[in-house]
Order: structure tokens, then C-alpha cells, then sequence
């Protein structure tokens, strides 16, 4: 038997290669699939299945996609009603694989379809469960994304039956596989290792600990993150189907002269431009959003971008493919190509551009005597720490939506814990009419650093 993890990190995302005597099965794969083909390849084995945990809401899967390139059989759990020919197994269903079995235990609570997959390995004994979103290292999954007509207090109670009756009475030594790690928003409390035992997470897990349902919970559906506007537009797609990655890829990668380019901004496209925050402060297209591709761009993009929204993009052309690629995987298909030549055609045509100052620590107090106000944009979590005396807090994630607690007559400082957010804050700032932003270098880390006397404790 052999099983290899596959991590996204900018997903924060895991997906699973199972083998076993040259027959394999894929777990959550993400849409770009040459990973598991090449993989199938090397090992000279044929992919038969695509198991799917539930219906994701934070990527669009590559089932679909590993089903057309391979003829693999995608199955989900009981409940689940996709638009497409998939197997819906029930409860404790076996698949062979090889010499190995898997058995699908049904753990709603995540959604109503929720599915773990226990491997039994060659000698028949249970060695591994691949848990998706019901079991997290350190966490479970939050119960509120929406499943039917069901309430996050009704999938809660299902989750802690599930977790209960199906999932701790599994031996200690059961390797636990789960679907993401730190940074997903599927939970809040993940850890940053990526997988554990059921014995560790009997030990170590707050979900796990001896409570009563009525605790679990109220202490479940405490405090849960706000749901990223995109989880809904991908969970449909995942349950009703997408487009070829090719057809997004082709579209997306086409080459736009500077007037094209504009004809898309008047035609409501939006201006992604995906270059660091150094490259975009120097000179970006007047109305521009700034996510950096070096960093968790995907997640972001989801968070500050409609679903339904047309895009183009600013890319330096050898990052092209793989910026609508990683669109791809949250499902942003509409694409519709990148500036050719970066912004030198663009200010060739003179059309507008604009740029940010950065400002390093050093100059902290020369901007505030001049009247600028800190704007502090990590999450409320991170803001608790200390914050700028003075300080605004708006997280970036709710920052659009609370542009009219901001004056655009005033001046602002924007920073956050590194400095990559706070350029995708000043971008949106400066696209809405904010004309007196500059983004504060290295963020708090380097505040603190350099000039603690500027911190105060919340």
C-alpha cells in the first residue's frame, strides 16, 4: 500500500494518492490534476476511483476533471445529489483497491452528504481515515456553510453523533488524513500539522473531550469566522459541474493589447493585478486591485472579488498561466486575458496610472504628525495583540464592506502583519476614491521592531 498527501498551501488544502497493486484512488483532488496523472504514471498504476469527502466550499474540485482524463468513478457519501454520473454509496460501503479496502463511513454534520474513508490495509486491519472537513488535527468542521434547509445547530448535533459513534471509536493508532490545515476557513482552530492519530486527537482536540451535545455545540458554532462570499458560488459548482480546465486556461492566458485591455475595464471587467507590492506601488492602471501571487492570492481573490465578475489580468507573463490557474481552483473562470507587455503598452497608450507610497518604520512619525491615521487591517484575533496608538481597525475581509466608516477626505496609514495585505487594502482604498493612502513597510512585525513606543495594548 502506498499513500502520499498532496498539500496545497495556498488552499491550505490536502488531497490523498492511494495505491495499492497498481489500482489507485484519488481523495479531494484539486482541479489542476497533472499532479495525481503524473504521480499514476511514475508508479505505472491506473486511477479507479475519485473519492469525495462532500461537496467542498472553499475550492472546485478535480473530480470532474481526473473522471474525464482517466475514466475514474467518482463517489460521494449519502445525501449527496450531483448534476453528474458519480456513485452515491451508503454507509459502510466497501471499495477494493488492490489489496486493501476502503469503507465509507457516513459522518454527516460538515454537510448532510459528509463521508470519511477508512483504509484497511493488506492484512485486513484499519490504518488510515481520510476525514475531509469532519475531523481536522486540533479542530472539526464548522457546521454552518449551509446543507439543505438545515440550521449550523442542527448539522452541530449531527457532527458531535458522527464524531461520537463513528469517528472515536476508531483504535488509537488510526492515522488521521484530514482536508486542511492552519489558514483554512472551514475551521477555527486547525493545526499547522497536517495530519495526527485518532489517540492524539482523543488527547488533544477540544471537540473531542468528554461533553455533553448541548456543550459541544454551543462551543462548536461559538465564534465562527464569517464565510467567505465565494464558498457558496464553489460548493454549487462542485455539485453541479464546471468547465474544462483547458477551455478556462485558454481563455484566461489570451494576450490583450492596451486598447482590448481597456474595452474589458469599460465593459466592467475587473483589473487584477497579481505582480508583488513593491512592483505595484511603483506604477499599477488607475482602479486596479492588488493580490500579490506570493502570497495566499486564491483565498483573497475569493475575498475580495464577486463570483460573477469578469477579469483581466496584470501579470508578468511568465506567471500567467498559473495565476488563472489558481483562480481556477476557487472557481473564478471568467478570465478573459492578461495586459500584454505589462504597463509599458498600457502607458504607451496614456491611459491612467497611479502609484503608492510605502513608508518604512523610520517614517512612522513623520506621517502622523502630518495627520495621518493608522489603519490597521489583520483580523480581530491579531489586532488583540496591540495595535498603532490611535489605530483603526477594519479587517481586510470586511473592509469593502465598511468603506463608509472611512472619509476619503482624510489621510491613512494602512498596515498588517507583514505587509501583504495591507497593499490588497490600500489598493481597494485607492480604487474607491481615497487618494491620501500609504501602506507602512514590513507591518506590525516591523513597528514593533522598530518603534514599540507606537504600540498600545487593546
Amino acid at each position: 500500500m502506498y499513500i502520499k498527501q498532496i498539500y496545497t498551501s495556498c488552499l491550505a488544502q490536502a488531497s490523498y494518492y492511494i495505491e495499492s497493486k497498481g489500482c489507485a484512488a484519488v481523495v479531494d483532488p484539486i482541479r489542476d490534476v497533472d499532479v495525481y496523472l503524473d504521480l499514476a504514471k511514475e508508479r505505472n498504476a491506473k486511477i479507479q476511483y475519485v473519492l469525495e469527502t462532500h461537496f467542498h466550499a472553499d475550492f472546485v474540485s478535480g473530480h470532474l476533471e481526473l473522471a474525464r482524463k482517466t475514466g475514474a468513478m467518482i463517489l460521494f457519501g449519502p445525501g449527496a445529489r450531483p448534476g453528474y454520473k458519480a456513485i452515491v454509496a451508503k454507509n459502510e460501503d466497501d471499495i477494493y483497491l488492490g489489496e486493501i479496502k476502503i469503507k465509507l463511513i457516513h459522518t454527516p454534520g460538515h454537510t448532510i452528504e459528509s463521508a470519511c474513508f477508512l483504509v484497511y490495509d493488506e492484512h485486513k486491519l484499519p490504518y488510515a481515515v481520510f476525514t475531509g472537513d469532519t475531523l481536522f488535527v486540533g479542530d472539526v468542521g464548522r457546521p454552518d456553510l449551509g446543507s439543505g434547509n438545515m440550521d449550523q445547530t442542527e448539522l452541530a448535533s449531527m457532527l458531535y453523533d458522527s464524531l461520537n459513534s463513528k469517528i472515536m471509536p476508531l483504535p488509537d493508532h488510526v492515522i488521521v488524513y484530514p482536508g486542511h490545515g492552519a489558514g483554512s476557513a472551514c475551521g477555527k482552530n486547525m493545526s499547522k500539522e497536517t495530519w495526527s492519530t485518532i489517540g492524539e486527537q482523543k488527547l488533544k482536540n477540544y471537540a473531542l473531550q468528554k461533553m455533553s451535545k448541548s456543550d459541544f455545540i454551543k462551543r462548536v458554532t461559538e465564534d465562527l469566522p464569517s464565510v467567505p462570499p465565494y464558498f457558496l458560488h464553489d460548493a454549487k459548482a462542485n455539485k453541479d459541474g464546471y468547465d474544462n480546465l483547458e477551455n478556462v486556461l485558454t481563455k484566461g492566458t489570451k494576450a490583450l493589447n492596451a486598447e482590448q485591455f481597456h474595452s474589458e475595464m469599460k465593459l466592467g471587467s475587473v483589473v487584477l493585478d497579481v505582480r508583488n507590492s513593491t512592483e505595484f506601488g511603483i506604477g499599477f492602471i488607475k482602479g486596479s486591485i492588488n493580490i500579490g501571487l506570493d502570497g495566499s492570492f486564491a483565498v483573497w481573490a475569493g475575498n475580495i472579488i464577486p463570483a460573477d465578475k469578469s477579469i483581466v489580468l496584470v501579470v508578468r507573463d511568465n506567471q500567467k498561466e498559473e495565476a488563472v490557474t489558481r483562480l481556477a481552483r476557487i472557481g473564478f473562470d471568467k478570465v478573459n486575458g492578461y495586459l500584454k507587455d505589462d504597463l509599458i503598452g498600457w502607458i504607451n497608450a496614456h491611459y491612467p496610472v497611479d502609484h503608492v507610497q510605502t513608508i518604512s518604520e523610520q517614517q512612522l512619525e513623520k506621517f502622523l504628525s502630518a495627520g495621518y491615521t493608522p489603519l490597521d487591517v489583520r483580523t480581530t484575533t491579531e489586532a488583540a495583540s496591540g495595535r498603532m496608538t490611535g489605530a483603526l481597525h477594519v479587517p481586510l475581509n470586511t473592509l469593502q464592506a465598511k468603506l463608509s466608516l472611512l472619509n476619503p477626505e482624510k489621510k491613512y496609514m494602512v498596515y498588517c502583519m507583514g505587509g501583504y495585505r495591507s497593499m490588497i487594502a490600500v489598493s481597494i482604498l485607492k480604487a474607491n476614491g481615497f487618494s491620501q493612502v500609504v501602506n507602512v513597510r514590513g507591518g506590525i512585525i516591523q513597528v514593533k521592531k522598530e518603534a514599540p513606543l507606537l504600540i498600545e495594548r487593546i
